[in-house]
Order: structure tokens, then C-alpha cells, then sequence
């Protein structure tokens, strides 16, 4: 099993706990344990092959641990099978459909004797699970919508687990290879897509065989598909493929250009290029008269010699870049460097892992001016919500801790579920207490748009709701976004002052790019937080900037680039 898979098993797991009514804190060990493994940088198997010791990852105890080793080496797990059978029989591919909580899927399981999701397919159409108490017409309609987009879905997997493959892959080749000089990934993973086919990545070397062969010797390779002397393609643990293609130095920067991509910008790139009586190809320029071939060791003076301004990776999907470039006209697109806080921030006091100071202090690490402790509502049992007592509490100590640092500035926050009446957790008295309030739907996904759009809105006219937070609720390969009319919403931002999220935890993305630049276009507010459960998820900044950056935003079209004074101006307006 990868990590992914390892993953979904501990949530399986905690759903089925909470069917028992086992301990909340049983339950969120598991969910913080699934968290964990998703966001490892190294696979699972490839820890227990080098003899590490899972106990070292936070949140990974030795019960746990001892079950990673069973499934990782077994490919099953006993305790998740005595689990299952405590249920009725398919209660686990019911609660693998999107819309489907544990509860449901086992009043489908008990009520209508469903086992499959086929059947389950099949009563949907029928009208039969239509006709169950508390369900109904539109939400057994939203359940189909979800069984056919699961079937739907291709083999891409997110980007936060590719560019984990292709940076393992470049640092283990660098380590096991001095003589490299040059090596990045290329392809949709280089231009940061959400999700990624495969991992093109290309390289320069003193001994490029020699590269060749240490990446066909990587201890995460499964299976080898090709091996020549400056290309191989390999599959690694889970699945994915990986090439890896070898140049020479002064080839290079052709080289990453052409494999970058997209298609459709290099195919605008060269129609630009064969109107200046030049074509171009993976080996550089060539002048169509005289057939001289020019090389290039860097994109820049490939760009240049075009007569182009630089475009960024993330802007080359063959839109307006190409002409833009020609004018010198491209932004300056907002850099991680320019981030000055983060503004989702989770910790143990509800379903983080990490406490209140390590949260701080790694936030301070980044070198930001301020950091937002959002930790969840009420409403969100399951994630340890807090009661209005327990939040006056926490701001208290959030408090504490500001008056005791004088290097960056806490605010006190709240991410609060907006209820499916558009109401929130919190009474106006609590929330005009908070520094800065992030409202997010967690529940009632499956509402008709014009529903949910109007639940999302009447949110944003509260007057002390300064950002919503991932507006989809989307996660990458595991559940469709809302049905909600997107431009409303930024319309409605615009004329409130609402903030809108760029969530950066890689399974999320959420705004994603397309949304962004409407966005931007608009004039909304926009702000990138990582949504973090624990330290190092601090690190997912960067997701969210390359989506800002495929969004065309500069530094300042996002509000927490702003130095401290500024942004708490915009939060007092």
C-alpha cells in the first residue's frame, strides 16, 4: 500500500468508529494519522525498507505504527476487517461515494439492503432511494451526480503528491550523482497544474549514463519501462511513471522549455516564431534559411532571442501570454517571498495537531509579520469545535502569547461553519470579538445552487465576516465541488469587502486558477492561507501562490502581502 492508500484506510476507519460511537478522541487519533501520512514526503514502505521508525512522525504512535507495517507489508489490515465485520457488508464502498456520511451509509446499508454501489446506482434511478425519510428527491439526485463522476474521473493524480515523487527523485539523483548540473521536472508538474499525468523530469551531466543508471537503481522503482542511455521511464510505489530525459548543457534551455509546455503555447510559441522565419523544436532555434542551429543553456535567452519578454511556467497555456510577451507587458506575479502571514491556521485546541505556540513559532520561522489562529466552530463536533467558552478561553491565550512576542502579531480568529440556512456558529456579540473571522461550508454540500449560493452570500453580508474560505469545499480526486454560482459570490465580495480564499493544502486548491483570474478580474479581495493542521503544512504556501501566479495575480492582488499595519487597516474597514 502507498500513503495514500494507507491514508484512506484510517479514515475508513474513523468513519466506522464513529458509527460505534467510539471516543471522539480515538476517532481524530485516526484522522490526524491519515492527515499526517498524506502530506509525508516519502512513502511509507520506502521508511520501513530503511528500517526508520514510524513512531518519529508526529502523530504516529505504536498501535498505529504497527498497523502501517501490516498493511505496507501485507496489503490488508486485520483490525479494519474485524472492524468491517462488526457492519453490515458494503457499508465501506457506500461510504466511499462522495455525499455519503457513515450515518447514511448505513441507514442505505440497514433500511434498503444495498451492499454495492452499482445497486445503489440502480435504486437511485428506480426513484427507491428517493422515497427514504430525511433524504429525498435533490440529494439522491446529488448521490448519482457523484457515482457517475466517480467513474468519470482519469488517472491524474494531485500535484502535491507528484512534485513529492519528482523532488525525492532529484534529491536522491543528486546525492547518488555529483557530476549533475542542472535538473528540474518539467511538463504540467512545472507549470503547476492540479493534477499531474506523469513526472517529465530533465537533467545535465558530467555522466549522463551514469544519471540514467542510478534513477533506474532508486530504491522506490517498481518496474523499469525503458533504459537507454539518456532516457528512462520507470513506475515507482503507487503507481505513477516517471521520465527522466538526459542533455547536454548547452541544449538545456530548449530542452525545459519544450518539455514544459503546454502544447497549446508551444504551438502558439512557434507560429510566433515562424512568422521571424524560425522554427523551433527540443534542440533550440533554427534559422530557416541558412538551417544555423542555435542552443540555448537557459529559457531566458530562448525567450530573448525571440524578442520575448520571460513567461512564467504558470502562465503558459496558450492564451493571451504569447502576445503579451511581445509588448513586455507580462506581471510581475506575487512570489512566496511576498507573503507576510498566513491566515488559516488550525491547532490541537480543535482538530490540529499541533499546540498554539509551535504553531506561532513556525509561523515566525517564515518570517511573517502575522499569523491568524482560526480554529473551528462549534458546529464542527467531529473536528473538536469550540464552544463559546472554550473560544474565550483560547483567545485569551492567544492574547497571552501576542503581548509576549515582539516579532509578529497574533490574531485571534475563528474558521466558522456557515449552517445550511446561511447562518453561522457564532452569535454577532462572539464573532465582534475575533480579529478576523473565516466562514466555510462544511456541511450540506449537496444543496441545489440557487440554495447554496444564497447560503453563501447572506454569510458574506455579515458584517464581521472578513473571508470565505475554500468556496468549492472540493477535494482533488476524492469529492466534487458545490454547485455554487461562482460569479454571484465575487460579485457579492466586491460589494461587501469580502475576502475570498486561496486555500493552499494541496488536496484543496481551492479557489483553483480559472476562478482566481475571474476573480482578480473583478477586483475581489483575495488572500492565500494554507489551511494549516500542523507546522509543517505551513510549508503548502507555495500550492497556494502557483495558483495565484496561474491566476495572473501580482503581489498586489493579495492582501496578505501587505506589511501588518496595512492589512489590519483593511480589517477595521
Amino acid at each position: 500500500m502507498n500513503n495514500s492508500e494507507v491514508s484512506k484506510v484510517f479514515e475508513k476507519i474513523a468513519g466506522l468508529l464513529e458509527l460505534k460511537g467510539e471516543s471522539v478522541f480515538t476517532i481524530r487519533a485516526y484522522q490526524r494519522a491519515a492527515r499526517t501520512i498524506e502530506h509525508l514526503p516519502t512513502e511509507l514502505a520506502q521508511m520501513i525498507k530503511e528500517e526508520k521508525d514510524l513512531r518519529q512522525i508526529p502523530g504516529i504512535g505504536e498501535a498505529i505504527s504497527s498497523k502501517i507495517k501490516e498493511m505496507v507489508t501485507t496489503g490488508q489490515l486485520e483490525y479494519l476487517e474485524n472492524l468491517k465485520g462488526e457492519f453490515p457488508d458494503g457499508i465501506l464502498a457506500l461510504m466511499d461515494v462522495p455525499g455519503i456520511g457513515p450515518k447514511t451509509a448505513l441507514r442505505i446499508s440497514t433500511e434498503m439492503g444495498i451492499s454495492t454501489v452499482d445497486a445503489l446506482e440502480e435504486a437511485i434511478v428506480e426513484g427507491r432511494l428517493a422515497t427514504m425519510p430525511r433524504l429525498g428527491e435533490k440529494t439522491a439526485e446529488n448521490i448519482l451526480r457523484h457515482i457517475r463522476s466517480l467513474r468519470t474521473k482519469d488517472q491524474r493524480i494531485p500535484i502535491g503528491r507528484a512534485l513529492g515523487v519528482a523532488e525525492q527523485v532529484i534529491s536522491a539523483l543528486k546525492r547518488a550523482c555529483p557530476g549533475i548540473h542542472q535538473m528540474d521536472a518539467a511538463g504540467s508538474l512545472r507549470r503547476w497544474q492540479e493534477t499531474i499525468g506523469d513526472v517529465d523530469i530533465m537533467g545535465t551531466s558530467d555522466d549522463p549514463a551514469g544519471v540514467i543508471d542510478s534513477f533506474v537503481g532508486l530504491s522506490m522503482v517498481e518496474e523499469v519501462l525503458v533504459h537507454g542511455p539518456t532516457k528512462a521511464s520507470v513506475v515507482v510505489h503507487g503507481g505513477l511513471q516517471v521520465d527522466l530525459r538526459m542533455v547536454d548543457d548547452d541544449s538545456y534551455g530548449a530542452l525545459i522549455q519544450y518539455f514544459t509546455g503546454s502544447q497549446q503555447h508551444n504551438i502558439r510559441l512557434r507560429e510566433f516564431a515562424n512568422r521571424m522565419g524560425l522554427s523551433l523544436n527540443e534542440y533550440g532555434i533554427t534559422d530557416v534559411k541558412t538551417g544555423r542551429v542555435e542552443k540555448f543553456t537557459d529559457e531566458g535567452s530562448f525567450y530573448t532571442r525571440l524578442g520575448l519578454q520571460f513567461i512564467p511556467p504558470e502562465l503558459r497555456e496558450g492564451l493571451w501570454e504569447v502576445d503579451m510577451a511581445t509588448r513586455q507587458e507580462l506581471p510581475s506575479l506575487v512570489e512566496v517571498k511576498d507573503i507576510k502571514g498566513d491566515l488559516h491556521c488550525h491547532t490541537n485546541e480543535s482538530d490540529g495537531r499541533d499546540q498554539l505556540e509551535s504553531m506561532v513559532n513556525a509561523a515566525r520561522a517564515k518570517g511573517y509579520e502575522y499569523v491568524a489562529i482560526t480554529d473551528h466552530s462549534a458546529g464542527r463536533g467531529i473536528a473538536n469545535g469550540l464552544s463559546e467558552e472554550r473560544l474565550k478561553q483560547h483567545m485569551q491565550n492567544i492574547w497571552d502569547l501576542d503581548r509576549s512576542l515582539s516579532d509578529i502579531k497574533i490574531l485571534t480568529g475563528s474558521e466558522v461553519d456557515i449552517r445550511s440556512d446561511g447562518s453561522l456558529d457564532y452569535t454577532d456579540e462572539i464573532l465582534a470579538q475575533l480579529d478576523i473571522v473565516v466562514a466555510s461550508v462544511h456541511s450540506a454540500m449537496g444543496q441545489e445552487r440557487e440554495k447554496m449560493t444564497d447560503r453563501i452570500v447572506m454569510a458574506m453580508h455579515n458584517p464581521h465576516v472578513d473571508i470565505i474560505g475554500h468556496l468549492t469545499t472540493r477535494l482533488l480526486g476524492e469529492r466534487d465541488p458545490v454547485d455554487v454560482d461562482v460569479e454571484a459570490v465575487f460579485k457579492t465580495a466586491v460589494e461587501t469587502g469580502t475576502a475570498l480564499e486561496i486555500n493552499a493544502s494541496p488536496e484543496r486548491l481551492d479557489l483553483k486558477d480559472i476562478h482566481v483570474m475571474r476573480a482578480r478580474e473583478l477586483g475581489v479581495p483575495l488572500i492565500i492561507s494554507t489551511d494549516a493542521h500542523a507546522t509543517e503544512h505551513l510549508d503548502s504556501m507555495r500550492f497556494g501562490v502557483a495558483v495565484a501566479r496561474r491566476g495572473w495575480c501580482r503581489s498586489a492582488d493579495i492582501l496578505n502581502t501587505r506589511p501588518v499595519g496595512e492589512f489590519l487597516s483593511f480589517l477595521r474597514r
